[in-house]
């Protein structure tokens, strides 16, 4: 277990209550910023993120106010700070902008040198070190480390601290069932970055996928889409577009595994990373992320 730096604030509730005036009586805060505190998930109750204002405690809970780091402020069009802590950063990347650069060389933006840049405004020292990525096409919830070590330990366990990895896709067409689970033996060809699935064990590495059907819709020309929801029981390499495609509904504007954007109302491959629960490597309390599911996929599917 890594030692956190102790930096933030905790108070013990004593009597029952509900958390903002807790927050402005007993940490001397205006109501305008206990709400900015909750809404910058700055607010933890025992040691998960609390958001809503109106959350009830009870007597013995533990309310902690996270360390606000530096006066640094992270602001980009492709990418939103959620969470940090001296260890950590969990941020929401739009889709377009790619995790990592693709070779050592290259200068394009990436989350990472995003990341980079803002840390160090607040400390020329500091680094970002990558635990995940998402594909450049793919939106939603990534989490970084800053420190090699927090990084090393969570690519290493990662399997055991992720408590929860929810995805949102629109595919192409209807499923049969409505719910239920993708298994599959994916082998990659480096020659032209492809994953293949086999239905039985061929040698390759098993992917598990869980799918639920939300809504369906036909539009007036005769497309029919699905909004589905997926939670990842293994994590490989493009795992939810490789098993929707054998399902023969790949995900709505995927090029490298369906039909491309030719039935798409939207230029964009429709794929978020809507949910990520992990258990955090230094304090072993588990943290909760949660971001909005695009209203462009909601739209196709009305």
């Amino acid at each position: 277990m890594y030692i956190r730096k102790k930096n933030d604030t905790t108070l013990q509730v004593t009597q029952p209550n509900t958390l903002l005036p807790f927050l402005t009586e007993k940490m001397s805060a205006t109501r305008t910023t206990a709400k900015q505190w909750l809404s910058h998930r700055l607010i933890q109750v025992n040691g998960a993120t609390q958001t809503r204002h109106d959350f009830n405690l009870n007597s013995g809970d533990k309310v902690t106010l996270l360390r606000q780091k530096g006066n640094a402020c992270l602001t980009h069009p492709k990418l939103k700070l959620i969470y940090e802590d001296d260890d950590l950063m969990v941020v929401e990347k739009k889709e377009g902008l790619l995790t990592v650069p693709t070779h050592p060389e290259s200068r394009e933006t990436t989350a990472l040198s995003i990341l980079r840049a803002y840390v160090k405004k607040q400390n020329s020292q500091a680094n970002v070190y990558v635990v995940h990525r998402l594909d450049r096409e793919t939106s939603g919830l990534l989490v970084f480390a800053k420190q090699q070590d927090i990084q090393q330990y969570m690519r290493t366990y990662w399997r055991q601290l992720v408590t929860q990895r929810t995805y949102i896709a629109v595919a192409e067409g209807q499923f049969d069932k409505k719910e239920g689970e993708i298994r599959s033996w994916f082998t990659e060809d480096k020659r032209n970055a492809m994953v293949y699935s086999s239905p039985v064990d061929d040698g390759g590495d098993l992917a598990i996928t869980y799918y639920k059907v939300l809504k369906e819709k036909t539009d007036s020309n005769g497309s029919t889409y699905s909004l589905v929801e997926l939670h990842l029981q293994t994590g490989r390499t493009n795992q939810i577009r490789v098993h929707l495609a054998s399902k023969g509904c790949p995900v709505l504007g995927d090029r490298k595994y369906g039909h491309g954007n030719s039935n798409s109302p939207i230029d964009r491959l429709c794929l978020h990373a809507q949910v990520l629960e992990f258990i955090h490597p230094a304090t072993e309390q588990t943290l909760h992320f949660e971001t909005p599911v695009p209203k462009a996929f909601l739209n196709i599917c009305k």
